[in-house]
């Protein structure tokens, strides 16, 4: 296993796949053959007991799909009605071929087909659909929708762009989704991963070698698991990292809670410049962090101090500007969130012509949109601003996209919802600082960050509040270190 196991490919470098594998000696009737049998094996597999079951089949490849799906549903004993958009003469190629197998009926595509059905599988379009749906394909698929039956769907939700995950006009909304080779990034991307409900990726028997390399990765632990910090028997606290933070007058739980997810993450130390007026409240509640009044400027001295966060509850003002270039200057490890990003509205060349080293900004999409006016999909968006900026980026959400600015991209797809609670951004900063402190580059900190970010929360569970994540951390560290040192 290696880091293309997680690659996302968009459908025309699928295509390319699809192409070189044929190539390579495998026919593009067998590789149908085996992604058809592939969702209905997933379908016997969940549903046990065969039932009526609705295979609604497009005019392209993705109906072909569905048509040996059908093919094998029926030799296991399920009752299958197929309905097929168009001209069954019309079908060319694989799909030709897979439709002339099946022996049973061809009905029209219409909601009557959902009539006393059970189960419904959607083959209509694959990932590659680029127009929106309209006519009598975008009626069906609105029936599926308001029949409330469970939906399979195959490859991808029909009518979900497999590059973006943008809706094209309608689209099913599935319980399974069955996909072959790889993801696409359309499964991960909202809305689409909301559409696609579990993601099943099948093995359709491409050779070994089609798939070389990737710029798109669904964030997973083979990113960034073997270069993550573990403490070392000869280690101590000076050689894990110290993370300097900037704290604010009067939103002070931000930055406290960037710092103590900073230590929990494996930094060595913390030091928190507070405001002299509210010193008292960040010494009174960081045991175990240094707390010094007024002194960010020269804190920064020390080059110990190897990474900076700047921005949880710093306020938009001028010190916190200040504190971020006086960062920036010194070429060290610098993570900015919040106002330290928002402070330099109108105001970004200033900000990116400062970017010297290791830079992580980590926005939610209020505060992306004061640095960047970039149009499209969250992937491309964030790839231009980290073009842009010279730093990596965290684009914040369900659907997070972490960004370098040499290409690379992940999507992270572990968030719960629960995470949509006040701090727990405040928490990943805190945690991807303390990363780089102990140091871990720029994409993949932030790739483990937001990771194990997802992680904890799942962990929690409802009821979540931000410090539960920095809480159930050790308890997710401890599985991964089982996982990369089993016999330790």
């Amino acid at each position: 296993m290696g880091p293309l196991d997680n690659a996302l490919l968009t459908p025309t470098e699928m295509a390319a796949v699809d192409r070189a594998s044929v190539a390579a000696g495998v026919p593009e009737n067998v590789l149908m053959e085996h992604a058809g049998k592939a969702v209905a094996d997933e379908i016997c597999r969940r549903w046990i007991k065969p039932r009526v079951v609705a295979v609604l089949c497009g005019p392209g490849n993705n109906g072909g799909d569905g048509f040996v799906a059908a093919r094998h549903l029926a030799a296991a004993g399920w009752s299958v009605r197929l309905g097929l958009l168009g001209d069954r003469a019309r079908l060319k190629g694989a799909a030709a071929h897979h439709a002339s197998l099946w022996q049973g009926k061809v009905q029209p595509t219409s909601p009557a087909l959902l009539d006393g059905a059970e189960l419904v599988v959607v083959a209509l379009f694959g990932a590659g659909l680029v127009r929106p749906i309209e006519g009598a394909a975008a009626k069906i698929i609105e029936a599926v929708n308001t029949s409330h039956l469970p939906v399979v769907a195959v490859d991808i939700p029909s009518g979900i762009d497999g590059a973006t995950g943008a809706v094209l006009g309608t689209a099913a909304r599935a319980i399974l989704t069955v996909t072959f080779f790889r993801k696409k990034p359309g499964h991960l991307l909202m809305p689409g991963r909301a559409l696609c409900g579990d993601v099943v990726v099948a093995d359709i028997g491409m050779p070994p070698g089609v798939l070389t390399e990737a710029t798109t990765f669904e964030n997973d632990p083979l990113l960034w698991l073997d270069v993550f910090p573990w403490p070392k028997l000869e280690g101590h606290k000076y050689t894990r990292g110290h993370v300097l933070i900037a704290g604010g007058a009067k939103m002070t739980g931000a930055a406290r809670l960037g710092a103590r997810a900073a230590a929990r993450v494996g930094a060595g130390l913390v030091t928190l410049a507070a405001p002299r007026t509210a010193w008292p409240v960040y010494a009174a509640s960081l045991q175990g962090t240094i707390v010094v009044p007024d002194a960010f400027a020269s804190l920064l001295r020390d080059r110990r101090r190897n990474a900076m966060l700047i921005g949880p509850g710093a306020g938009i003002n001028d010190t916190t500007r200040r504190n971020t270039l006086a960062a920036l200057a010194t070429g060290r490890a610098v993570v900015l969130d919040a106002d330290a990003l928002t402070v330099f509205a109108g105001k970004t060349k200033t900000l990116f012509a400062a970017i010297e080293g290791p830079t992580v900004l980590t926005p939610h999409e209020g505060e992306f949109s004061c640095l960047f006016k970039f149009a499209g999909d969250k992937l491309a968006r964030a790839r231009a601003a980290a073009k842009q900026s010279g730093a990596t980026v965290l684009l914040k959400g369900p659907d997070t996209v972490v960004a370098s600015p040499d290409g690379r991209a992940a999507i992270n797809a572990n968030a719960p919802p629960d995470l949509a609670t006040a701090g727990s951004g405040d928490v990943l900063s805190g945690m991807v600082a303390g990363l780089l402190a102990q140091g871990m580059d720029a994409f993949r900190a932030a790739n483990a960050a937001a990771w194990l970010h997802g992680e904890a929360a799942r962990e929690f569970g409802p009821g979540l509040v931000a410090e539960d994540i920095i809480e159930c951390l050790p308890r997710v560290l401890q599985r991964l270190k089982s996982a990369a040192h089993p016999s330790s």
